[in-house]
């Protein structure tokens, strides 16, 4: 056992059975850090809601898993992102239960890129392929990077698209990231590692059952500014998906197709419950960040800011108006100007990138001397 390894009690956690995220999290707050945890006493742990079958599951841990799961973390192309990581992505980190581990296999710096995820039927039409793919390279030409979860069918389409134009992808798996499903993506999930990043909240060696999509869908719109969904079925686990989106406080799209086909119902239904119908990539620009959406019908690349403050769009005017020398954090800045804070952390991605802010340590934001 490796317990002076400071990943160790991290990895103990993803380990153990009958403990859910929002119990992990409750504790994290309480006892600050995961060694914390395992090192209480029973009944510190009882006061903090745990039963005896849980209290006895944490303390006994099978600790040659863990250390399997430490030798996977020793390939350099393998990471774990914790929940008091300043590289946790910021997206994810404001919904209701976000996995207090992720293991990453990839660059970990792009789960706090600007993204969109795109969702869909796993046995799509000819035209809902063709459209996943283009909407991606067309995203992906405004810099946003491209979340799905590497299922057969539109997701695959949607990864397919970003690489076509070198973008940036990412796949959230329901299983370890070292179990490829379907197995024949397994090349695509090469390719993936190069540009993007995969990501799963399940440690290594772990199946991917049925249970864990639905679950791993939530990962997937909570690390994106909004969802796309393309085609799907009313019994489609895509709707899951939207539905997450929305409970996050998310943007939904749709693009809708003909009544006579199965395979638009899903994103009708979803269209008369508050998504927003799509037809070209500026109908998802101008949800999201207004100043992406500066390009002409030619299809020229979008105009670079150069920090000309002039040409900010009212909101994110407001947002670096909040934002001075002293650090201040996500909650503050949507608390001081009433945006949603999935446009507050998208427009501060883009304020970033532009030069005007710098991120500084604990994930707050200052005015930029340059």
């Amino acid at each position: 056992m490796q317990q002076e390894d400071p990943a160790f009690y991290w990895l103990a956690m993803a380990r153990i059975r009958g403990v859910g995220t929002r119990t992990w999290l409750h504790l994290l707050r309480s006892f600050k850090s995961a060694e914390a945890i395992f090192t209480a006493e029973n009944a510190s742990l009882a006061d903090h809601g745990l039963n005896d079958d849980s209290i006895q599951s944490l303390k006994n841990p099978d600790w040659n898993l863990i250390d399997s799961d430490l030798v996977w973390l020793a390939d350099p192309c393998n990471h774990l992102l914790t929940w008091n990581d300043r590289r946790y992505p910021t997206l994810l980190r404001q919904i209701h239960d976000p996995p207090p581990v992720l293991y990453v296999r990839g660059d970990p710096g792009v789960l706090d890129q600007l993204q969109i995820s795109i969702v869909g039927s796993r046995n799509p039409s000819a035209d809902g392929r063709r459209n996943a793919r283009e909407f991606a390279r067309n995203l992906c030409g405004y810099g946003l990077t491209i979340t799905s979860g590497l299922a057969t069918g539109l997701d695959t389409c949607a990864h397919l698209g970003a690489l076509d134009v070198s973008g940036r992808t990412i796949a959230v798996f329901g299983s370890g990231l070292d179990v490829i499903y379907p197995a024949g993506n397994q090349s695509l999930a090469e390719n993936l590692v190069r540009i993007g990043a995969l990501v799963s909240e399940y440690p290594p060696g772990t199946r991917p059952l049925p249970v864990h999509f639905p679950k791993r869908n939530r990962i997937i719109s909570g690390l994106s500014v909004g969802t796309l969904v393309v085609e799907a079925t009313l019994s489609s686990g895509s709707l899951i998906t939207a539905g997450c989106a929305l409970e996050q406080g998310r943007e939904v799209f749709a693009i809708p197709g003909s009544i006579h086909n199965p395979l638009s119902r899903g994103c009708h239904r979803i269209i008369r419950d508050g998504a927003k119908l799509v037809e070209s990539v500026d109908d998802i620009l101008v949800e999201i960040i207004p100043s992406l959406a500066v390009t002409n019908q030619a299809g020229h690349e979008p105009a670079k800011n150069d920090k000309n403050l002039e040409r900010l769009d009212g909101n994110t005017k407001l947002l670096l108006d909040n934002i001075g020398l002293q650090p201040v954090g996500v909650d503050i800045l949507v608390s001081e100007t009433g945006m949603e804070a999935g446009r507050v952390t998208a427009t501060l991605l883009v304020l970033e990138l532009d030069g005007l802010i710098e991120q500084v340590p604990g994930g707050e934001y200052v005015r930029s001397n340059g």
